[in-house]
């Protein structure tokens, strides 16, 4: 016989199960490139007689015969016949069953192209594990040529071209900063679909990379409007931003920013007090720091009294004269006289 499908393609590579209804035994059969299938083992009797593909029943005919006629034997899926028959059941006109047919086709051709387009974003994923940046951007490169309109495909693309742009890094800055400016492209274009804080995050992770700066800050305040329940690492991340760029005012207010949204985040301390005494002044001899230097540090060391960055703090704090405050944010009790 011969299966195709509601569109009249032939159904490749599909399997046709023989089930005998008086003994069980079962017989299976492969489709060819062309939809046929056929087998000369099959012994006479009356079968249940199923098509399916990939693990899912397409259709199924029962109380089938089979007998040592060969001729008579054929059996043909005819999707579009059958879908028409079980229209003209329900009381359907032809132009509604053939609406539905083309309804069916499309909903088929939908499934099969998420079906490639999953195995391309796990391909990409896989890649990027590995290191192997320029395979994952190959393979969603494709997969958005494919279909334009998923804002996941174009994100997946930005963070492999950004691995892709961070491996070049490595030996080539200036070859670089063209893949970040790609990267950025493609997180651009998942906003446009559907705007996220996670999409803003990593698109102001690659231009910061592709020397957008003032970007990049618009895009990490859009991040924490987002999703205020994780404003602390997006203004985190923006505070180290304008602190690579200089920009000291500014990197101070958005750390304030970040322990305001979580004020047991200790880095957001420590680097506020790093860029607080970046405007220390000189008097004499004497380092003076900004009110409130002294008490970043130590409540960066309060937090993580063993973190990284636990002996640059009291550097810090040597370097302004002040000490280390181990019950930072605590009266010490009084000696009664």
């Amino acid at each position: 016989g011969v299966a195709k499908d509601v569109q009249g393609n032939p159904i490749v590579g599909a399997t046709v199960e023989y089930m005998s209804l008086e003994t069980g035994r079962k017989y299976n059969l492969k489709t060819n490139n062309k939809g046929e299938f056929f087998s000369l083992g099959v012994a006479p009797g009356k079968y249940k007689v199923t098509l399916s593909k990939d693990g899912k029943v397409i259709y199924f005919f029962n109380n089938v015969p089979v007998g040592l006629d060969e001729d008579a034997n054929t059996l043909n899926f005819d999707m579009a016949k059958e879908q028409s028959k079980a229209a003209q059941q329900t009381g359907m006109s032809a132009e509604q069953a053939k609406k539905q047919q083309e309804e069916a086709a499309k909903a088929q051709k939908e499934n099969l192209n998420i079906k490639a387009l999953n195995e391309k974003l796990a391909t990409s994923r896989q890649a990027m594990q590995a290191a192997n940046y320029d395979q994952a951007v190959q393979a969603m490169t494709e997969a958005t040529q494919m279909d334009p309109n998923k804002d996941l495909l174009w994100f997946t693309l930005g963070d492999a071209l950004t691995g892709q742009a961070k491996k070049t890094q490595a030996t080539d800055r200036a070859a670089a900063k063209p893949i970040y400016e790609q990267a950025v492209a493609a997180y651009q274009k998942a906003i446009a679909i559907k705007p996220t804080a996670d999409y803003y995050n990593n698109l102001g992770q690659a231009q910061t990379q592709a020397g957008q700066v003032d970007e990049a800050i618009k895009s990490y305040n859009q991040a924490a409007t987002l999703d205020p329940t994780r404003a602390a690492m997006f203004y985190f991340n923006l505070g180290a931003v304008l602190t690579n760029t200089g920009k000291v005012d500014d990197a101070i207010e958005a750390f304030k920013k970040s322990i305001a949204a979580d004020p047991n985040r200790a880095d957001s301390y420590y680097w506020l007090g790093v860029n607080m005494i970046g405007k220390a002044t000189l008097k004499g001899d004497k380092m003076v720091a900004p009110e409130g230097t002294a008490d970043a540090f130590n409540k960066y060391l309060e937090l993580q009294p063993n973190g990284q960055f636990a002996q640059p703090a009291k550097d810090m704090l040597a370097s302004i004269g002040a000490s280390v405050e181990t019950t930072f944010g605590k009266k010490k009790a009084t000696k009664s006289k």
